[in-house]
């Protein structure tokens, strides 16, 4: 017997807008609502919607919260000051990433992590198991709604000032109070909008009456992999680390997290694969799980809407991951021609 899929509270917006929706993550989602082309150009022109309530949320709170933070999150959180965010990966013994994820900074020893859906409860038990006395991990994704707007004219079309990536603050839009956040997973300027569960709906009304374009997870995709962001479960696994995955710089290696004496030494060592953009050299779609010629394997792949060619992500040896190598992927049997390119793939025109 199939295991029951989980809604959002927005499900029943999606289905009225027409969209098709998908199992993902344990959840009903929508993966497209006009097409992922559409909603895809209208993030990079103009601003768009995604529900991505079925994040998890979890708060981290007390005297040691802190300390208990900094020793099992890669990067410094001792930086963050009250109103900041950081992203940061919590990783194994071996440096392997069991997720990546935002922390936000909500005061002195008060903390909210909002991780991959799919690693929910797998992130809740592994921090609560390690709870130093003084500090309590709560999972809250049930009390709360998430709404990310992105692009150019995202903070225009909401009414809501600039403020510095990576801050938060505590705002009413549309008589709605929500917490504005400078995050996003697609390139564009934008922000993440979080309100309480009940108030999701009248949220995402208030938004779409501002002419943003509701998205669905198609373009969230194809959006992160133009600027090479990895997803989770993909190209980042707890089976590939931190430094392979060319996310040293999210890691504060002096620090002494969990993980970071196996990264120190791959590291100094260089690692024996690395991820890497790549961009199709013939007419081809590349897919995860397609191998690379030398040892390497697609870990993402789509074909790019502003492009307009395949693109993707994959793991070579290192001595092929400088750009403009020359790489060939079997693409259903076919050999086709690829060439490793600098992050970020897409690159907006100044």
């Amino acid at each position: 017997m199939e295991a029951t899929l989980s809604r959002t509270p927005l499900y029943e917006r999606h289905v009225a807008l027409g969209a098709r929706m998908v199992p993902f993550a344990g959840y009903e989602m929508p993966v497209q609502y006009e097409g992922v082309i559409e909603e895809h150009k209208a993030v990079r022109t103009d601003a768009g919607a995604f529900d991505v309530s079925h994040m998890g949320d979890l708060h981290v709170d007390g005297p040691t919260a802190q300390s208990f933070l900094q020793s099992v999150l890669s990067n410094d959180i001792d930086r963050l000051a009250d109103g900041e965010a950081q992203y940061t990966l919590l990783t194994n013994e071996a440096g392997g990433i069991l997720d990546d994820l935002i922390v936000y900074r909500l005061g002195v020893g008060q903390f909210y992590l909002v991780v991959n859906a799919s690693n929910r409860a797998p992130v809740y038990d592994w921090l609560k198991e390690r709870e130093p006395r003084g500090c309590e991990v709560r999972d809250a994704s049930d009390e709360y709604g998430l709404v990310a707007v992105q692009g150019p004219q995202a903070l225009r079309r909401l009414g809501l000032p600039d403020a510095p990536v990576f801050t938060h603050a505590m705002r009413e839009l549309d008589g709605i109070e929500v917490m504005v956040a400078r995050t996003g997973y697609t390139g564009e300027s934008g922000v993440e909008l979080c309100c309480a569960e009940d108030d999701t709906r009248a949220l995402w009304d208030a938004i779409l009456a501002r002419g943003v374009v509701p998205c669905g997870l198609g373009a969230r995709d194809t959006l992160r992999l133009e600027v090479c962001y990895p997803l989770h479960g993909s190209d980042i696994t707890p089976e590939t680390d931190a430094i392979s995955a060319g996310l040293g710089w999210a890691c504060a290696l002096d620090t002494g997290f969990t993980g970071a004496e196996a990264l120190r030494r791959i590291k100094a060592e260089g690692p024996a694969e690395k991820l890497v953009p790549f961009v199709m050299e013939e007419r081809a779609v590349p897919r995860q799980g397609m191998s690379i010629d030398g040892g390497g394997r697609v870990t993402s792949g789509t074909h790019s809407p502003m492009l307009d060619v395949g693109i993707g992500l994959g793991y070579v040896p290192a001595a092929a991951a400088t750009p403009d190598t020359e790489l060939v992927i079997d693409v259903r049997g076919k050999s086709r021609r690829a060439r490793v390119v600098r992050k970020p793939i897409y690159r907006k025109e100044t």
